[in-house]
């Protein structure tokens, strides 16, 4: 609901109590363009989160300065879209252990890049289309995925205004949120330190308070401390190593969480970073390594391209699974014509790009912009249909595009969420748009 007008609580065509169900996909899509029975709590959500922070005015300091990163509606999705998307990270993720594709995805990386400790990545981010009519499509993978702690905040806070829509909530993918992310951070400890947990973490990132997502650090920080885990958050060069040690002041840290975008370390200003994470002084998670294996977005082409997979020995019913990735090529001056002329229906992404910057839709482009996509480094990907959700202002639905996240770990999901916006990326900046809760009918 927006501005006090209340749409229809339930879809015409859903049928009421007692009455027999339509498929899921069918009823997740009417519910996504005509529902609005759930919207979010805010008050709901400022208690908690001022709860959870120990801090009064957090809401009002740091959520409210941000209208758009929350939506008020949530997203419907049959069960079946969770299973299908969750194969496909099962699929992707079997298939980073492949020798053959480990040699390859390696080969060129850097040294931070093909330094193996163990540990697999805190908070693995996979990013799926759900055009109308189409199965998941996979259009990009993080390491450092941003939003979960938010998110987590937000499914709970979703408040039901009829009887029928009530019993939806509980398809959330929510869970047992916190415990599963204190057990995420202990099994990372583990793979690599052997036994025992981690007694400090240093949440960091490059002026982490200028950071949009800088409340989550604040929420993960309290986590990690009522879990009996002292937490810091930490500019790079705030740290010093010393010792065989990493510290932040006088404070050794056993693990930096790591939201870099630097993702192999290379720049200068991660140099004590870099130096500590090869000479296994700290756990770093995620890292250099985890990225240069799953996340690098090259990697989408092979992972999408059939004949390399069944060389390599892959599987026919991976290779089936992973088929539904868009397919992606890098972009070269040797197929610049034929990409060109192809355009309309291609995504071009920047290799090292991150959060949909210089992301161009190929009919969108224009000649002064392929000039420096040629002089870049990029990849060509089909493009893959966004889906769609229904949204309420000022008493008119309108719609905004959305895609899909999971957050997983080990391959398990962790939380599932939308991003609802306008244009050509994720943007939070769209009225009526930013994270919105996913629930599977």
């Amino acid at each position: 609901m927006s501005d006090g007008v209340a749409p229809p609580c339930c879809p015409p065509s859903v049928p009421g109590p007692g009455q027999p169900f339509a498929p899921a996909s069918n009823l997740a899509a009417e519910f996504n363009r005509s529902c609005f029975c759930i919207t979010l709590d805010h008050a709901a959500l400022a208690a908690a989160m001022e709860t959870a922070s120990g801090d009064p005015g957090f809401y009002a300091t740091q959520i409210a300065a941000r209208p758009h990163l929350f939506s008020n509606v949530p997203v419907f999705l049959p069960e079946s879209d969770r299973d299908a998307m969750l194969a496909i990270v099962e699929a992707i993720e079997r298939t980073s252990q492949t020798p053959a594709y480990r040699e390859a995805v390696l080969a060129g990386a850097p040294e931070a890049s093909r330094r193996d400790f163990g540990p697999i990545g805190a908070f693995m981010g996979y990013d799926f289309n759900l055009g109308a009519g189409s199965p998941p499509r996979l259009i990009e993978i993080n390491t450092n995925a941003g939003g979960a702690f938010l998110n987590a905040f937000s499914a709970r806070a979703q408040l039901a205004c009829c009887d029928m829509v009530e019993p939806l909530k509980k398809g959330s993918s929510l869970g047992d949120f916190d415990s599963s992310v204190m057990a995420m951070f202990d099994a990372e400890w583990r793979r690599q330190r052997g036994s025992g947990r981690p007694r400090t973490i240093a949440i960091v990132d490059d002026k982490p308070s200028d950071q949009y997502l800088y409340p989550e650090f604040l929420l993960a920080q309290r986590l990690f401390q009522t879990h009996d885990v002292e937490a810091v958050i930490a500019d790079p060069g705030e740290l010093s190593l010393a010792g065989g040690a990493l510290r932040f002041d006088e404070m050794f840290i056993d693990v930096v969480y790591n939201r870099l975008v630097d993702f192999a370390l290379a720049e200068p200003c991660h140099a004590v970073l870099r130096k500590a994470y090869l000479a296994d002084a700290v756990v770093v998670t995620p890292n250099p390594h985890t990225h240069a294996l799953l996340a690098d977005k090259r990697n989408l082409t092979l992972l999408s391209d059939a004949a390399q997979l069944r060389r390599w020995g892959i599987s026919p019913g991976v290779i089936e699974t992973l088929s539904s990735i868009p397919r992606a090529v890098q972009v070269s001056q040797e197929n610049a014509g034929q990409l060109w002329s192809e355009r309309k229906r291609l995504f071009f992404k920047p290799v090292s790009g991150f959060g949909g910057k210089a992301v161009y839709r190929g009919d969108k482009l224009t000649r002064t912009v392929w000039a420096e996509i040629l002089a870049s480094d990029y990849i060509a990907q089909e493009f893959a249909a966004p889906g769609e959700r229904q949204v309420m202002l000022d008493g008119t639905a309108v719609p905004r595009k959305m895609d899909v996240r999971l957050y997983t770990y080990a391959g398990k999901l962790l939380l599932a969420a939308a991003r609802l916006y306008q244009g050509q990326t994720t943007n939070f900046r769209t009225e009526g748009g930013g994270f919105a809760p996913v629930f599977f009918l």
